[in-house]
């Protein structure tokens, strides 16, 4: 109980620090406002919400860590795009101070925050970009975290004996977690021996999606990219689901989807099922796409909103920012807890849709499960392991008189 007490203790101070931490990267510029507006007593300006929140959940060229006084810690990246002048590389510190090469970020406009370059007309166009920002970042730093998850599970066993010991280290953390997914979601959902196939896919889904939506939580570096918040990671991730389950799909599910068992009038002379069954193929990666990203953008954008109350409060008088601070606070580690929770679930329904989406895709296949029965449809002697069939206590009696 003590130990427990502890890890409660010691979770709702790391929260915390976490909203702290949130709180002071969120507003830097609305902070240095504030103070200056009340020292030179003027009244205090506006808090950009709109601009502070959008501005932390979308994509970047650089990666800001924290503001140390007036001193902004920031992670350049590298920037890599095609111009009209050619190829260029270059990190995106040179953006600074103006153009460089013809290139710079677009202030407003369809392009904000995007590097552009002008035409002969004077018109902003965007270049072929292919640069690392921060989302990409974010990506290769998490998926590097799940590849080194798995290879330290892998070695454990590769070096101990499981019937002779239990598993320990990230062993004992992460097998239980892939013990129910691969036999409560992946095998309970596709039939057969087509669940091995698909396994890997499906749990490496599972902790892409986990790992990205855990470390978008944390506000600092290497955390806080909006990764999973990102409609291109999760389109990309149900085009992965959508290709699994057309690619592979048996006859019987094409001939579900063009010739249905339902009235012929149905199908003839317009086929109202079939295109019903061919909308539904990209319907159902789609709602796979759109509920990853709502449910993990909305959540980053509530918390943000909670933060940016301390700010809003400041011109009503130290004693209303102080409370309003404090239920911020207690309301951010709430949402925070909300979060991890979120985090689980989301991984969790993206890896169990996948896994009926599939299923059903290998629908009324006979799989070696399956015992072999006549064509009367009961079972041989042979097939059910009975050699022969006992005889009747009343037929003895019978033979006995």
């Amino acid at each position: 109980m003590d130990r427990i007490t502890r890890y409660i203790i010691s979770l709702f101070t790391a929260l915390a620090v976490s909203v702290a931490a949130l709180a002071a990267n969120a507003g830097p510029e609305a902070a240095d406002e504030t103070v200056s507006a009340s020292q030179s007593g003027t009244e205090t300006p506006q808090v950009d919400i709109k601009s502070m929140l959008f501005g932390h959940i979308g994509d970047s060229y650089q990666w800001h860590i924290t503001q140390i006084g007036d001193k902004h810690i920031i992670i350049p990246l590298p920037v890599i795009v095609y111009s009209s002048t050619g190829w260029h590389c270059f990190m995106s510190s040179k953006l600074e101070d103006g153009p460089y090469k013809g290139l710079y970020c677009a202030e407003g406009g369809k392009y904000d925050g995007k590097i552009v370059e002008k035409d002969a007309s004077g018109n902003e166009i965007r270049p072929l970009d292919i640069s690392i920002t921060k989302n990409v970042a974010g990506l290769m730093i998490n998926s590097l975290i799940v590849v080194l998850l798995i290879l330290g599970c892998s070695r454990w066993y590769r070096k101990h004996d499981v019937l002779d010991e239990a598993p320990a280290g990230i062993a004992a953390v992460l097998e239980p977690v892939i013990t129910f997914i691969n036999d409560d979601v992946i095998k309970a959902a596709i039939p057969g021996d087509h669940s091995r196939k698909y396994a890997p896919y499906l749990l490496t889904a599972f902790f892409f999606i986990l790992v990205n939506n855990l470390m978008g939580i944390v506000p600092v570096f290497p955390g806080g990219a909006n990764t999973t918040g990102n409609i291109a990671v999760t389109l990309t991730l149900a085009v992965c689901t959508f290709v699994a389950v057309n690619l592979f799909a048996n006859r019987h599910y094409w001939k579900d989807i063009f010739w249905p068992d339902v009235p012929w009038w149905l199908k003839v002379p317009v086929p109202l099922i079939p295109l019903t069954e061919v909308l539904g193929i990209f319907t159902k990666p789609f709602a796979l796409m759109i509920r990853l990203f709502a449910n993990i953008m909305a959540g980053h954008a509530i918390i943000l909103s909670f933060v940016s109350i301390i700010f809003l409060t400041v011109k009503l008088g130290p004693v209303i920012n102080g409370t309003m601070s404090f239920i911020t606070v207690f309301f951010g580690i709430f949402m925070d807890l909300l979060e991890i929770l979120v985090a689980f679930i989301q991984a969790y329904v993206f890896t169990m849709l996948s896994a009926v989406f599939i299923g059903l895709a290998h629908e009324g296949e006979k799989t070696k499960e399956e015992p072999a029965a006549s064509e009367e449809g009961a079972l041989m002697p042979e097939a059910s392991g009975i050699s022969e069939v006992p005889e009747a206590p009343g037929n003895r009696m019978a033979e006995t008189e």
